[in-house]
């Protein structure tokens, strides 16, 4: 084989080869149809698309203006129980824990010195009072001077009056229950030295308790004595009344705050003081008024707007409120009884966006 012959081969392989490689090629542009590689399909954004929000329809409902806050149980009496003088505690009478009743005599130091002394201006008195008697049938008699018997007479009334004053002392050596309580722990014990100074143990009185708790300065007005309110107790599932009896009579100045009181009855002692209590106080009750969503409401340019759901649209009102609760508000003018509110969504909704809607009764 020449070499011309060589060259003419090679050129036919080299067009062969060429010619299968751009053959798809060829014949796609023949036929007018071209095979590409597979492509994920294309998805046609529409700008007609409806956003989707929660909706409800509006009915007359009753609104609650309800102030809660948190506060606590203290006793309704409670005191640190000590001897009005000194000496030996010689007897303690009551137990630990215990309910006592007024007067209740608790414990007592050595009062063997006054005891004593009373004996002493007691048998005094008979016979200060025979001069007495004396002086005053002599006095009848015109048998001694008016001086002379009122001297005798004002040996008995001293006499007397010595032995009130032996007995006060008597009993500032007794330590009695100064009300209704239970009696706490005793940090005494007999033998000991007291003085005025020396706890013996705490009286609480916690029939009835108090609940104690601050309001501000919007409540100020609307809670007196009188007022009603409810409250819970940590780990406890029921609900308890009290009403209150007493408010502070002006503003802590560094809180802007005021002190209430109000009283619960605590039958049997239930409940201990020094519990935490959470409070709530009905303020205002409207009856009958149209209630939205807070959130369903947005500020804009000085107005409050809201948007209800019309033929398939939103449409922007114009409300009004009135009361304000922590969750809800009272429209008095824009949405009327049977209105779709709708209450989500709401910074991205404008007048006349279409929308499908979700209806809640939230």
């Amino acid at each position: 084989m020449n070499k011309k012959t060589k060259i003419a081969l090679i050129s036919v392989i080299i067009l062969f080869i060429a010619g299968m490689a751009f053959y798809p090629y060829i014949k796609t542009r023949f036929s007018g149809k071209e095979e590409a590689s597979p492509s994920p399909p294309k998805t046609e954004s529409k700008s007609t698309d409806a956003f989707n929000v929660n909706a409800k329809v509006i009915k007359a409902e009753n609104l609650d203006d309800i102030f809660r806050t948190t506060g606590i149980l203290i006793p309704d009496e409670e005191v640190d129980l000590s001897f009005e003088t000194s000496g030996k505690i010689t007897n303690i009478y009551f137990q630990e824990g215990t309910s006592v009743t007024k007067g209740t005599l608790l414990a007592k130091v050595n009062d063997a010195p006054l005891q004593a002394e009373l004996e002493k201006l007691t048998t005094q008195i008979p016979l200060a009072e025979d001069r007495v008697f004396r002086q005053e049938s002599l006095l009848a008699k015109d048998a001694v001077s008016q001086e002379a018997f009122e001297s005798v007479k004002t040996e008995l009334d001293k006499l007397k009056a010595d032995i009130d004053l032996v007995k006060a002392r008597i009993a500032q050596t007794e330590l009695r229950a100064p009300f209704d309580g239970i009696i706490g722990l005793r940090q005494v014990s007999e033998g000991a030295y007291a003085s005025p100074t020396t706890v013996v143990s705490r009286l609480t009185k916690i029939v009835p308790l108090k609940v104690e708790f601050s309001i501000n300065e919007r409540q100020a007005n609307e809670i007196k004595a009188g007022t009603p309110l409810t409250f819970t107790l940590v780990n406890d599932l029921n609900i308890y009344g009290a009403s209150v009896y007493a408010v502070e009579s002006r503003l802590d100045e560094s809180t802007l705050s005021l002190k209430v009181r109000a009283r619960y009855p605590n039958a049997g002692g239930k409940l201990k003081p020094g519990q935490s209590a959470t409070i709530e106080i009905k303020l205002q009750e409207i009856k009958n008024t149209i209630v939205i969503p807070s959130l369903s409401t947005v500020a804009e340019m000085g107005r409050d707007i809201a948007y209800i759901y019309k033929d398939g649209k939103a449409k922007q009102v114009v409300v009004k409120k009135g009361m304000r609760t922590a969750s809800s508000v009272q429209v008095l003018d824009g949405i009327q009884t049977g209105d779709t509110l709708l209450t989500s969504g709401i910074m991205q909704l404008r007048d006349g966006m279409p929308v499908t809607i979700n209806l809640t009764n939230d």
